[in-house]
């Protein structure tokens, strides 16, 4: 029982993990998507009409930002769009991993050390999987033969 209750929490952790690099690219569009989500409903739209206000917000945010990343020929708009978008996931991943460090560590200074590391982390993945995409436009990958 014990055997089976460490490799469940293994996989467990792990799939928490892939969450969070998963995720962190939609940091950004999440919370332009939750605050005017919030103002529509704020100023008499309903449930039904701030979730779709909602979701139709978040959805433009993220296609916006990958087909300028994706599209542009300026490498100042690519890496100023890409910085927009990633800042947002590296402070969520220094939360989340500074959240899940005081289960364990008892030091302040080590929980600092594995947020920051935690957001250096998230960011950089943030920027990876954004910028990739612009790489396989620009060498071809996106256009018809």
């Amino acid at each position: 029982m014990l055997a089976l209750g460490l490799v469940l929490n293994t996989l467990g952790i792990g799939l928490f993990c892939w969450a969070i690099f998963a995720l962190a690219v939609y940091a950004l569009p999440f919370f332009v998507a939750l605050s005017i989500g919030m103002l529509a409903f704020r100023h008499g739209a309903g449930v039904v009409g701030a979730l779709l206000i909602e979701m139709a917000s978040g959805a433009l945010t993220l296609a916006a930002s990958q087909v300028a990343v994706a599209l542009s020929r300026s490498l100042a708009l690519r890496i100023a769009v890409a910085t927009v978008l990633t800042v947002p996931a590296a402070i969520a991943g220094y939360q989340v991993i500074f959240a899940l460090s005081q289960i364990g560590v008892p030091s302040l200074a080590w929980h600092e050390a594995f947020a920051c590391l935690g957001a250096i982390c998230i960011g950089g993945t943030a920027w990876t999987r954004l910028t990739m995409f612009a790489g396989q436009v620009g060498r071809g990958g996106g256009e018809c033969a």
